[in-house]
């Protein structure tokens, strides 16, 4: 009996435990979820008062009459927001296009192949996220000029790819290096050539990770603002980041119920592309290292 009564203590100390672990997760989760959540919603909120409000009273609900006043603002101001978001798309999808389309083959030719020098230029690729874009200003600037695209929209594309590639070769990589082989050998065999197995059969086995690099490529490009600030002069090529410093800078000055409004028109396209597309992060990130 003292056998049995100690066995079911055990069992229920064991619950005890478990179900205090949960709570303690399950706090930490909903407390990180209020902090990354806070600053969205705060800003959102502000956007609809009063530039007075804002700063006297930051955190409580009192809206102007006119709660859209501030978008009003923007889409009456000297600066043209729908061009910026056509201009944002333009490069965004440009850089996205071109960084996964060349990471792809690069990343199948270093799972696929072998020859000489791989070891050096995989230790090259991984080399690339060590170098941030402030540290190549000089040699951007040299190249842009060289070619006559500092300026222009497509000065800023290809530094962008150049920058995303290592990352995005490296998460490729990793997944295709995962895929068996068989598929591919059975279809060189039935005369399959070579970029009908890249692009025919391979490349909708990685659709998650190739979503997944499309994802990361192209919110890192929507958000980028070193570069364009750097490159692009021409106010008809502003992207919306570029717009939004802009108006932060010179046209709303202490304005921060407009500056709010700016801010959460910048960020509606990042949040809707996240959630539309959240399954394919969390599957292309975790898909390789199931695979085995």
């Amino acid at each position: 009996m003292d056998a049995v009564c100690v066995e079911k203590d055990k069992e229920r100390l064991q619950k005890i435990v478990k179900t205090a672990l949960k709570v303690i997760v399950l706090t930490v989760l909903v407390v990180w979820a209020a902090i990354a959540v806070f600053p969205f919603a705060w800003t959102l909120f502000s956007s609809f008062k009063n530039r007075y409000v804002v700063v006297d009273k930051p955190f409580a609900f009192d809206f102007a009459k006119d709660a859209f006043e501030n978008y009003k603002k923007i889409f009456e101001g000297s600066l043209n927001i729908g061009t910026a978001y056509l201009n944002s798309l333009y490069i965004s999808g440009l850089v996205t296009v071109g960084t996964v389309l060349i990471a792809y083959l690069f990343a199948f030719m270093l799972a696929r192949f072998r020859f000489r020098g791989k070891g050096i230029l995989e230790a090259l690729v991984v080399a690339c996220m060590m170098f941030p874009a402030f540290s190549l200003i000089f040699p951007i600037v040299k190249i842009l000029s060289a070619l006559n695209l500092f300026g222009e929209q497509l000065g800023v594309v290809l530094p962008q790819i150049a920058l995303n590639l290592g990352f995005t070769t490296l998460l490729i990589t990793s997944f295709v290096r995962t895929l068996p082989q068989d598929i591919e050998e059975a279809a060189f065999i039935d005369g399959a050539s070579l970029p009908r197995v890249i692009f025919g059969i391979v490349l909708p086995m990685v659709k998650s990770a190739i979503v997944t690099a499309m994802i990361f490529v192209f919110l890192w490009s929507y958000n980028d603002l070193f570069l364009q600030m750097l490159i692009i002069d021409n106010e008809k090529k502003y992207p919306v980041s570029l717009l939004l410093n802009r108006l932060a800078s010179k046209e709303s000055g202490f304005d921060y119920g407009k500056m709010a409004a700016a801010v959460t028109l910048v960020s509606f396209p990042i949040i809707i592309v996240y959630i539309a597309l959240q399954r394919y992060i969390i599957k292309g990130l975790t898909a390789g290292a199931l695979k085995g």
